[in-house]
């Protein structure tokens, strides 16, 4: 039915020919293909945000959402290619193009792109490979036959004739620069404009008009032998055993960086198309500027990218280790770093291209390449490592992709890592000198200073420069394992989870991210242990605004029945429970359930309330299946700093309003440092006659752990409630009613963050 309904009112049978035909005539060859790879290229990468979106409440808004899609996408694309290998290789011509139209035809029984039927809740465990198995059931057709598109299409052009067709791979520049066009226009127009059905509606059309043009380029394809490059072709060696490892291996690093940047920035702010599309397109920009032949003139390029890289790594292994470096310092590192590194691997990559006869193989060693850095950077480091080790490792192995770093043999590399090998041993005994003889910080400034005099002393030699990043890779993971992380890192499909202790000794603190979940005190002002029920702490604290929330519904109805928590954190917020009450925590991490039932970590909950029931899932799904009612219910839910944006549409508030009693209250935590939510909350919450009150503690910096700054939203429509609210400080925020609503089909977040830059407010920590 999709395929029919996608295909009625467009060319049928014969007449797909004939149009095609036309086409064909009318526009130059060059102009016809590279158009076509420039659509497919941006239908392939306008998917990727727009059905992840989709997916994205499923699985409670995680980061790791995107890091295990990039890793099907890529899958994806390594079985086009091979496919488009197969094809050029076993098939005639007019055999691979009716081939290929029967695929691309097929792909119309999955649209419009939605979610697959048949898949309910995902498993408390094995989210990765449950998410895996719906993205290829829901889109894996289309993405395959779009994925075919560049090296197929490139493939058929060398075949044309044309007086370019000797040397195709100036077309790849085309289909990167739909790539990118992609990126930019679906965070920046196509999110903010338009819903979800809406966009899947516009794809279908897209996908439509790339098959009329597949067609055309296929009739113009002749059934000889792909033109060579005579230069190219007498040298050019063929491509052996070590030539395609280079190939995979210089692939590998930049795609593996790609998600782990991703996975670190979108953790910080927030898990939405914008942050994910920014780093996937500085590294089509590489590709873009890596696959265009070399210009005269233009040697000074790679000098000046060495000195970046070697800065650039310096600079984020020292910041790995002293993990004080502020966000925007360390978005403009992350970014760059990944710019310039997947540039230089890039280049290599180009270096060693193949006689055009072989382009369908190169292409499908470097999509294999990118599979395998995104497969260890999504799927296996997570499981493998207990924090984000996988990032110093990438940015070490990214050195060995410089020219030259295996140039002389091993008596070389032997060479060179004697002469660095004095001043990076000497570094490292000083640092652990300093960190035994005055702490931890003290160590690690030494060793940051030894690590940027060991960069300094090789950045010309790039196996040198390799030979130190990776020791010194190597020695910031045994670092952050055995010193800084005192408390030990906890990593789940939903990030790392961090335990450790306040430099004065005095908390105990829980943080995702950069941002702190809990802190629960250990030592009195006095240095005494603290005992007895342990008193909340950070947003938390006794008189905040989630304090309030609880004190307003008992001062207007009395004690409270129940209470709902969406977001548990450490548990803080049981500590704030009457004799009496029935709490119910709702929490989608099973890490984060264990941290806070284990009182040897946190005794909020062991010591408040051992009762509290503690219910695992996505928030939405979970409510939705409770049968009973709750008197409060306070959402909470915090990945690092940014609440999933799918507990803040039209859908989520039914749900959370069927939730509560006839007078019941609702409550959002907003404390962030880079979207103002209140706007975006008083619009929904006029739409249900609710009002909408804020308060924000700015707290003082002296109050340290003890208290944070935070801001709380509260929706009523009881006068009595909003009444005590007021004579609490705090404030009616009125609903501009021009706004469009927040859906499930439709949030935009850049309309939250122009939103704090016109009202920025004290961070939280």
């Amino acid at each position: 039915m999709a395929f029919v309904e996608a295909s009625r009112g467009g060319p049928r049978g014969g007449s797909v020919s004939a149009l095609a035909a036309r086409t064909a005539s009318r526009i130059g060859l060059v102009g016809l293909f590279s158009a076509t790879l420039l659509l497919a290229a941006l239908l392939l990468f306008s998917l990727q945000p727009m059905f992840t979106k989709r997916v994205l409440p499923i699985l409670g808004g995680s980061p790791a959402v995107w890091s295990v899609a990039m890793v099907v996408f890529q899958a994806l694309l390594l079985a086009g290619y091979a496919y488009a290998h197969a094809l050029t290789r076993w098939l005639r011509p007019r055999a691979a193009l009716a081939t290929h139209v029967l695929v691309l035809l097929a792909g119309f029984v999955f649209l419009p792109v939605a979610v697959a039927q048949g898949y309910g809740a995902p498993p408390a465990e094995g989210e990765a490979l449950w998410l895996i198995g719906l993205m290829f059931a829901s889109i894996g057709l289309p993405f395959f036959a779009l994925s075919a598109s560049a090296p197929l299409l490139q493939a058929w052009f060398a075949r044309s004739g044309d007086a370019r067709s000797a040397d195709p791979y100036f077309l790849y520049r085309a289909s990167n620069a739909g790539s990118f066009a992609a990126l930019l226009v679906y965070p920046l127009l196509v999110e903010p404009l338009l819903g979800l059905d809406a966009q899947a509606r516009l794809w279908s059309l897209g996908y439509a008009a790339l098959t009329c043009a597949v067609v055309a380029c296929g009739l113009r394809l002749r059934d000889g032998a792909p033109a060579a490059a005579p230069s190219e072709a007498e040298t050019v060696a063929e491509a052996g055993p070590g030539r395609r490892l280079a190939w995979i291996g210089l692939s590998a690093v930049p795609s593996g960086l790609l998600v782990a940047a991703t996975a670190h920035i979108s953790t910080d702010v927030a898990a939405i198309p914008l942050l994910w599309v920014v780093p996937l397109a500085l590294y089509l920009v590489s590709f873009i500027l890596a696959f265009r032949p070399a210009r005269p003139g233009r040697s000074w390029a790679g000098p000046v990218l060495a000195g970046l890289q070697i800065a650039g790594t310096g600079g984020a292994f020292a910041a790995t280790l002293l993990k004080q470096t502020p966000f925007l310092l360390d978005l403009g590192l992350t970014l760059g770093l990944l710019f310039v590194n997947a540039l230089i691997a890039h280049r290599a990559v180009y270096a060693l291209r193949p006689p055009v006869a072989r382009l369908t193989e190169f292409y499908l060693c470097t999509s294999l390449g990118g599979m395998v850095g995104g497969i260890f950077a999504a799927l296996v480091a997570p499981r493998l490592f207990s924090g984000v080790y996988e990032y110093p490792l990438l940015l070490a192995a990214a050195l060995l992709c410089r020219p030259g770093v295996t140039a002389g043999g091993l008596p070389a590399l032997t060479r060179e890592a004697s002469r660095s090998a004095v001043l990076l041993v000497g570094s490292i005994l000083v640092a652990m000198l300093a960190m035994v003889s005055a702490g931890p910080q003290l160590g690690t400034g030494v060793l940051a200073l030894g690590l940027a005099l060991s960069f300094a002393a090789g950045w010309r030699s790039p196996a040198r420069a390799a030979l130190v990043g990776v020791s010194l890779g190597i020695g910031c993971i045994v670092l952050q394992a055995t010193v800084i992380a005192e408390g030990g890192n906890h990593r789940s499909f939903f990030g790392v989870h961090r335990v450790n202790t306040s430099p004065d000794g005095r908390f105990r603190l829980l943080s995702h991210g950069t941002t702190i979940h809990g802190a629960m005190r250990l030592r009195e002002e006095d240095g005494t242990v603290s005992t007895g029920r342990p008193v909340p702490a950070t947003y938390y604290a006794p008189g905040g605004p989630l304090s309030d929330v609880l004190a307003i519904s008992r001062r207007v109805n009395g004690p409270l029945p129940a209470v709902s928590v969406v977001g548990l954190g450490a548990g803080s917020l049981a500590c704030h429970a009457d004799a009496g009450e029935r709490w119910t925590f709702y929490e989608i991490d099973p890490v984060v359930i264990r941290l806070a039932r284990d009182a040897n970590t946190f005794r909020f909950l062991s010591g408040c309330a051992p009762e509290a029931r503690i219910v695992q899932g996505d928030a939405r799904l979970t409510l939705a299946a409770q049968s009973g009612k709750a008197r409060v219910l306070i959402i909470d839910a915090f990945s690092s700093d940014s609440i999933p944006i799918h507990l803040l549409t039209r859908e989520a508030l039914a749900i959370d309003l069927a939730h509560l009693d006839a007078h019941g209250l609702l409550a959002f935590h907003i404390s962030n440092r880079h979207f103002d939510l209140r706007h975006v909350l008083a619009r929904l919450a006029a739409e249900q006659g609710l009002t909408l009150l804020r308060r924000h503690d700015p707290a003082k910096p002296s109050d340290g752990y003890a208290r944070s700054p935070s801001g709380v939203v509260l929706m009523t429509r009881d006068p009595s409630a909003i009444r005590e609210a007021q004579a609490l400080n705090w404030q009616i925020v009125a609903p501009d009613m021009a706004r469009r609503p927040w859906s499930d089909d439709y949030a935009n977040p850049l309309e939250a963050m122009r939103d704090r830059w016109r009202d920025p407010l004290p961070s939280a920590l």
